[in-house]
């Protein structure tokens, strides 16, 4: 029996032809945007003709549909499968998965796919649609339960993750929508790793739960003043001591009492005049 033959140079270009002509259209998708890229251009920029791309695709939305299953959807899946099996601490497992994503999606040509979804739902709401339930509440669900894990351990403060989770990762897709939008244009901004530092710490220090209080008892047994080993008690520190002029009220910074609180005024009122005089002599006594 003679041996099988090995696959000739144009049927592997046949297997590998879906894959070149979604890697063709996302370029083409993210520097002209959906609507202006025509699928003529697509072929072309594959190397191949217009009537090869119909046999693998009906229709410019099925090839989009393809560009992100391909590209997006399989990532997520290794994300989902990285939360599952990690046994990192939270805030190290936060920093893995927007590090992570960064490296797969937003410094690849796939991270040029969010602003072209922004910028085109309205004339293609189908899309968008699809675009949302494939990719963004997947991912949602992906950061929901990586901020759960770290509000079960006690590492970060008690929140709805569901809740916070478009708070988390919306500065994450402005950088991508800046850099597709104004950064092709050369306006400047940080660099990606400057942005990326930072982005994580303010992140963490906003999810980090508060340290818990030393205690009354502990304080008066170190043998500060109050305690058993201390004097008098301690004068109240000041609650100015490092505080800005700028943040203080000039009643404050003069020793005069806090200003009281004005009667209600509605604009509808002032400007008809149907305001008492005692409630603008007030306010106006209080602002001097």
């Amino acid at each position: 029996m003679p041996p099988p033959r090995s696959p000739t140079r144009w049927q592997r270009r046949k297997e590998a032809r879906p894959q070149e002509l979604t890697a063709a259209a996302l370029a083409l998708f993210v520097e002209k945007g959906f609507a202006a890229t025509r699928l003529e251009e697509v072929a072309a920029r594959a190397g191949v003709s217009k009537g090869t791309l119909y046999l693998y695709f009906d229709s410019k939305e099925d090839l989009f549909k393809a560009v992100v299953r391909e590209g997006l959807v399989p990532l997520l899946a290794a994300g989902e499968s990285m939360i599952a099996q990690s046994t990192l601490p939270a805030e190290d497992l936060f920093r893995a998965i927007v590090l992570r994503w960064w490296d797969l999606v937003g410094s690849t040509p796939l991270g040029g796919l969010p602003k072209l979804v922004f910028s085109e739902a309205r004339n293609f709401p189908e899309l968008a649609r699809f675009y949302a339930d494939e990719v963004i509440e997947r991912a949602k669900r992906l950061l929901a339960q990586a901020l759960q894990r770290g509000v079960a351990s006690g590492a970060f403060r008690s929140f709805d993750a569901e809740d916070l989770v478009l708070v988390v990762f919306s500065p994450l897709m402005m950088r991508l929508v800046w850099k597709h939008s104004l950064g092709c244009c050369g306006v400047p901004s940080p660099s990606d790793e400057v942005f990326l530092r930072e982005y994580i710490e303010l992140m963490l220090r906003g999810l980090r739960a508060d340290p818990k209080p030393a205690s009354r008892t502990s304080r008066n047994q170190s043998g500060s003043p109050g305690g058993p080993g201390g004097g008098k008690e301690p004068t109240k520190p000041s609650t100015n001591k490092g505080r800005s002029p700028l943040f203080i009220p000039r009643q404050e910074q003069e020793g005069k009492p806090p200003c009281k609180s004005p009667q209600f005024i509605s604009s509808a009122q002032f400007f008809s005049g149907n305001v008492k005089t005692s409630a603008l002599s007030d306010l106006s006594g209080d602002l001097a």
